[in-house]
This record gives structure tokens, sequence and C-alpha cells, in this order.
């Protein structure tokens, strides 16, 4: 049973639409939760270096895990890349979908809500819309204290 929020479940969704939609420079067209953890990668490694990031993407996979049988055969490697998400590199979409959902719980967890909201702004300043979702009173479930 997941533990993951609705709200970072839709923002999960939301990313993986954007990542759908956008050309990519990435040989073998990825799936695009691939992409949207190689977006996350960037950044997370700036604050916590790679093997932190490795750690956390390797985490969120493990959750995702019990959700999604279809990553059984994925992995976390080196360098902070993955491979073998779904047969011939195609994931399931609910199994993209748990993937980047359990690994935005954990930064929610880790480093909190406002600044996992502003990595997400950051990380996909062209997306119509993503500014409102992860607006403090959507993104969480919790209402905007002012």
């Amino acid at each position: 049973m997941s533990t993951v929020p609705p709200q970072l479940r839709e923002l999960a969704k939301r990313l993986l639409a954007s990542e759908l939609s956008r050309p990519t420079s990435f040989p073998g067209s990825p799936c695009c939760a691939m992409l949207v953890c190689e977006r996350f990668k960037e950044c997370l490694s700036r604050l916590g270096g790679l093997s932190g990031f490795r750690s956390l993407l390797s985490r969120a996979l493990a959750l995702a895990r019990a959700e999604a049988d279809s990553l059984d055969t994925a992995v976390v490697l080196e360098d902070g890349s993955m491979s073998g998400i779904g047969p011939a590199g195609q994931a399931v979409p609910q199994a993209e979908e748990a993937l980047v959902a359990n690994l935005l719980n954990l930064l929610v967890t880790f480093i909190g809500e406002p600044l996992t909201r502003q990595l997400v702004r950051d990380s996909w300043p062209d997306v119509p819309g993503l500014a409102s979702a992860v607006a403090p009173e959507n993104f969480n479930g919790e209402q905007n204290e002012r």
C-alpha cells in the first residue's frame, strides 16, 4: 500500500506528461520517468552530491517496486541514471508514476515541502500550470498559512 499523498501522485503525472511532450536528446528514447529523474539528478546532485541522489533514487525505486512489478529489473547505476525499466526499456505508466511519486514523497520527507516545490519549479519552468500545482495549498494537502 502506497503512502504517497494524492497531490504528489498528480504532480508526478504532470511531470511525466511534460517529459512525454518534449523532444529528447537521450539516445534510445528512455521512458519519461528516467527523464524526470535526470532533471532531478541535475539539481539534487548539487545539494547532496551524486551519491546522495543515487541513495534517494534507489529508495524511491524500492518503494515503487511494491506498487509495480515491472520495476523488478530496474537498477540505479553509478552515474545516477537508471536501466532495466520495463520490457525493452518501456515502462508501464503506473510504474513510472509510482517511481516519480515516491521520489517526490521522499524529497518532501527529507528536505521539506517548500524546497521540493522550488526544485520542481526550477526544473520545469516552462510547464503551463505547474506553478499552481505546486502552490502550498495544493502541494501536499496542507493549507497555505498566512
